[in-house]
């Protein structure tokens, strides 16, 4: 029995940002791969000026294409306010799309009315704990789905410090569609890497530093001064930024995510030429200890790059010292990348392993199509 599910994304306006668009492409891959029809639904504000809008959708119809996604492309008001006809014109009609099976909504901006015209549906929090501070503080509002995912492990349950919304939440793994991330070998002088957006989006105060990359980073700014390896971050930030160069005069070596990252294939690339990852999260998920991993960290398991990534809370799963470290603290944090470049090659399988066994797209999507249907 054929199946179709129609994906809401929030990529189109995000021109340059291929770890962005990963994000999503990766469930629809695993979508694809388990033989269902992916319908790709992009919100969209009715006021963008006409000939902007065209453009957004000729390029993200164009990196979608690589996938074999260009033609599944559907667009959707993000108000109840109508869409230019000159706007949709080529894509997948709405109509079309509200006749799947599922909703798999990743966008958490869809209309109520929207959401209804769905025979089921489900929210996936991809952003575990913040978005449910976000809709406690009248910053999201969420339109009632049939079902409730999240990739954070303490989401929902009893004693998390933040709130559940009264909505009864189910953990899911985030995923990685492993076909299209296969092993890549590191060249001698690669690099620990990663891929960042440096200041929070939006927000001011308290929701600022929970949000902000930036601010994960602060007490590990002297690490490169403990380790031997080289530490590189691509990030958001002018060449020239003050940014940039204090981080370079402490050790770091920064690139522009913009140049080394900005479509999907571009970002693929960069990590795996990369001889891992090292990164700092976003201070929300220490201090709300989600036990949340990045799917960008997935990239790089998948790839067989060991992750140094900082510790999110216990889990019922992540190791801390076998493919994926999770350190606690700056000296932690060198032991790490110590035991990492120590034992390399064995690191590069464990971490691999890791990916399959927990993240692969197949199993992820399978058991959430299970739950989210049944």
């Amino acid at each position: 029995m054929s199946m179709t599910v129609c994906l809401c994304s929030n990529t189109i306006y995000y021109p340059v940002g291929g770890g962005h668009q990963w994000v999503y492409l990766n469930w629809a891959l695993g979508l694809r791969a388990l033989g269902i029809q992916v319908i790709w639904l992009e919100l969209v504000n009715p006021h963008t000026p006409v000939q902007e809008m065209q453009g957004y959708v000729a390029a993200l119809r164009s990196r979608l294409s690589r996938y074999g996604l260009g033609e599944s492309l559907s667009l959707c008001s993000e108000t109840q306010e109508p869409l230019s006809l000159d706007v949709m014109a080529d894509c997948l009609d709405l109509e079309l799309a509200t006749d799947a099976d599922l909703l798999l909504d990743l966008g958490h901006k869809m209309q109520p009315e929207v959401v209804k015209r769905f025979r089921r549906s489900a929210l996936l929090d991809i952003d575990p704990a913040l978005l449910q501070i976000w809709v406690s503080m009248g910053k999201v509002g969420l339109a009632p789905h049939d079902v409730y995912f999240s990739i954070g492990e303490t989401v929902g349950q009893s004693g998390a410090p933040f709130p559940d919304l009264g909505l009864k939440w189910q953990y899911t793994p985030p995923c990685v569609a492993l076909d299209w991330w296969p092993p890549h070998p590191a060249a001698a002088d690669a690099r620990f890497t990663t891929v960042a957006h440096w200041f929070a989006g939006g927000g001011t105060g308290e929701a600022v530093n929970l949000d902000d990359k930036r601010a994960g980073f602060q007490p590990f700014l002297e690490l490169p001064r403990h380790t031997p390896w080289s530490l590189e971050l691509a990030l958001d930030i002018e060449p020239d930024d003050k940014e940039g160069v204090a981080l370079r005069e402490r050790g770091w070596l920064v690139r522009d995510a913009h140049a080394v990252a900005s479509t999907p294939w571009d970002y693929q690339r960069y990590i795996q030429r990369s001889r891992g990852e090292f990164s700092c999260v976003k201070p929300a998920c220490v201090r709300l200890q989600n036990a949340w991993v990045s799917d960008r960290t997935l990239c790089y398991l998948a790839s067989a790059k060991p992750a140094v990534v900082q510790h999110t809370g216990p889990s019922r799963f992540l190791p801390d010292a076998a493919g994926l470290f999770r350190f606690r603290d700056l000296q932690e944090a060198a032991r790490c990348l110590e035991q990492v470049g120590a034992d390399y090659d064995r690191q590069c399988r464990l971490a691999r392993a890791l990916a399959e066994e927990f993240f692969d797209a197949r199993k992820v999507v399978g058991r959430l199509l299970e739950r989210a249907l049944g």
